[in-house]
């Protein structure tokens, strides 16, 4: 039988563990701070356990951190790791120093099933969510995770299409006995789902960022069929009965494509859209991807909207375009391990 990874497990799931086992109910919270204060990688260096319960926990359980398989580095200094998520498949978790930020964005599943046409994620099609250790892993196990200041749910995957595993991750990140993290150090990127989508709102403190795209629902229909089980008018109108004037911050990504949805005229359309939200949009460059005759905009272009928006009362800002020289779209790297596995099979 496999063993259970101990990593990824919330405290009421620990407390389960050590009383299946007969052992004390405190050492729950020591193999919390082993797992997420002093990350050990054995239950041997789980030294304030004594023996016989190492070995008792050891007989079932292991700690299951699995460090990156692959790593590609940018001239800019974005690094994207290739983690393993069973047999032959790969997720992808992207680091971005960027002054005083240093920023991971996570994944939670291997393949997508919402298929946006700009993704190549969605190209897999959906292979499986991620479990909470696979989540966490990602942040336990790679290198630079001692500099971290954020983390972004916006990874391989759709977050709310997984929302379990997500929430308990997240309840890991910013609770007492796990990372002890503050939630406004996390977002989590969406593109609206109707199931989830509420619960996450009032279960979650952390920011939300909805990826938006076009301002019109039968062109964003075409770029993300997501669009046509919950439309960007109904979440905006849910969106309106919560207060993200404080503590929490409401987003918008905006990946700008040249000659679609790059004109005066769609950011009129947003101004409309997002009235009465207490928000900001993110304008993002497109990374362009093998098989999708999508361009991304100039940066004039881009620079434009932005004026325009941020003038007309919406703040607005633009990403910069990170990780270029490095498969920067995301999926593109697992994409091509996965391909070069089938090959080696040929």
């Amino acid at each position: 039988m496999p063993k259970q990874t101990l990593l990824g497990l919330t405290l009421a799931e620990l407390q389960e563990v050590v009383k299946r086992l007969g052992m004390p109910g405190f050492a729950a919270k020591q193999i919390a701070s082993w797992l997420y204060d002093k990350k050990v990688n054995s239950i041997d260096d789980m030294t304030n356990l004594s023996l016989k319960h190492r070995d008792l926990l050891k007989d079932v359980c292991e700690v299951g951190a699995d460090a990156p398989v692959d790593a590609m580095r940018s001239v800019d200094g974005t690094v994207k790791y290739l983690y393993r998520a069973g047999e032959k498949h790969f997720v992808e978790a992207v680091y971005i120093p960027d002054e005083e930020r240093a920023t991971l964005c996570v994944s939670s599943q291997v393949g997508c099933k919402m298929n946006c046409k700009f993704c190549m994620t969605g190209k897999q099609g959906f292979i499986a969510n991620l479990t909470a250790n696979q989540i966490i892993n990602q942040i336990n196990s790679f290198p630079e995770r001692d500099k971290l200041t954020n983390i972004v749910m916006m990874g391989m995957g759709e977050p709310l299409d997984n929302l379990d595993e997500v929430l308990k991750a997240l309840e890991i990140m910013t609770s007492s006995y796990g990372y002890g993290w503050s939630p406004k150090r996390i977002t989590l990127s969406t593109v609206g789902l109707r199931k989830g989508f509420q619960r996450f709102i009032e279960e979650s403190e952390c920011h939300l960022a909805v990826s938006l795209h076009s301002p019109v629902a039968m062109q964003r229909r075409e770029l993300m069929p997501a669009e046509k089980a919950f439309s960007i008018t109904e979440m905006v109108d849910l969106l309106k009965n919560y207060d993200f004037s404080k503590q929490r911050r409401l987003s918008f990504e905006y990946i700008v494509f040249k000659g679609v949805n790059d004109s005066l005229l769609y950011a009129k359309e947003l101004l409309k859209l997002l009235r009465g939200l207490d928000c900001r949009v993110n304008l993002i460059r497109f990374h362009a991807i093998p098989g999708v005759d999508l361009e991304g905009a100039d940066m004039e272009t881009m620079n434009k909207l932005r004026d325009y928006l941020t003038s007309h009362g919406l703040f607005t800002t633009i990403r910069a375009s990170r990780g270029e020289d490095i498969f920067a779209a995301c999926g593109m790297l697992s994409t091509a391990k996965q391909e070069e596995n089938k090959q080696e099979l040929i």
